[in-house]
């Protein structure tokens, strides 16, 4: 079964993990005085220990390896995610992430406005050319703006790395990679969080992202 007809299927069973959460921080981060594209948190992984939480067991491995944050996924049909510790409400997120190994029918992305390990939004695309907005919203997992993963040309295939961007204004979500908007969607269940990034698997483990300069800027 392919991707596009297998997601929603997937969401409603994939198992999802968060590595080194804890409470949220009580003041929001966010300055309504700076100005657009002004950055309000950064981190490119080259500072041990740092903020994000890491984890290694046999189903995974989150760790700061090679110069980055490495999500190691070994089991599969699971997503493990890492969040910064930070509470941001509109923001405009980037990171670089690099297949460094396992399939190319994977997911990967960045996680916006998180609450705690059942209620925040996602945004993903995959090394085989799929994207899409999603959210968790008291642990049951639903896609937003569309019913099933779509396909761009847009994410290039023969391409490891590429830069993911989300963007989490007001109600507005929108997805880019490689400073390309893939979609825009809107929904008002979360105005503020945490940020961090994801990675998981479908039917075959072994997805190895590493994840560098990680950027949160006023939208």
């Amino acid at each position: 079964m392919g991707k596009r007809s297998a997601l929603i299927g997937c969401l409603a069973w994939i198992v999802w993990f968060c590595a080194g959460c804890g409470p949220l921080p009580a003041a929001e981060t966010t300055n309504p005085a700076l100005q657009p594209g002004e950055v309000l948190f950064q981190d490119d992984f080259s500072e041990t220990p740092g903020s994000w939480g890491t984890w290694s067991d046999d189903g995974a491995v989150i760790t700061y390896e090679g110069g980055g944050l490495r999500i190691l996924v070994n089991e599969a049909h699971y997503d493990f995610w890492s969040v910064a510790g930070e509470t941001f409400s509109n923001v405009q997120v980037e990171v670089d992430a690099t297949r460094v190994g396992g399939p190319t029918d994977n997911d990967f992305g960045l996680v916006c406005r998180y609450q705690d390990t059942e209620n925040f939004y996602i945004f993903i695309i995959s090394s085989d050319g799929y994207y899409g907005i999603a959210k968790l919203k008291d642990n049951q997992h639903s896609l937003i703006g569309m019913d099933q993963l779509q396909y761009s040309s847009l994410i290039t295939t023969e391409q490891p790395m590429h830069r993911i961007r989300a963007d989490c204004t007001g109600q507005t979500l929108r997805l880019y990679v490689d400073g390309n908007l893939l979609m825009e969607a809107q929904d008002g269940d979360f105005s503020a969080g945490d940020v961090g990034v994801l990675a998981g698997s479908y039917a075959t483990p072994g997805v190895d992202i590493l994840f560098d300069n990680f950027v949160v800027k006023q939208p």
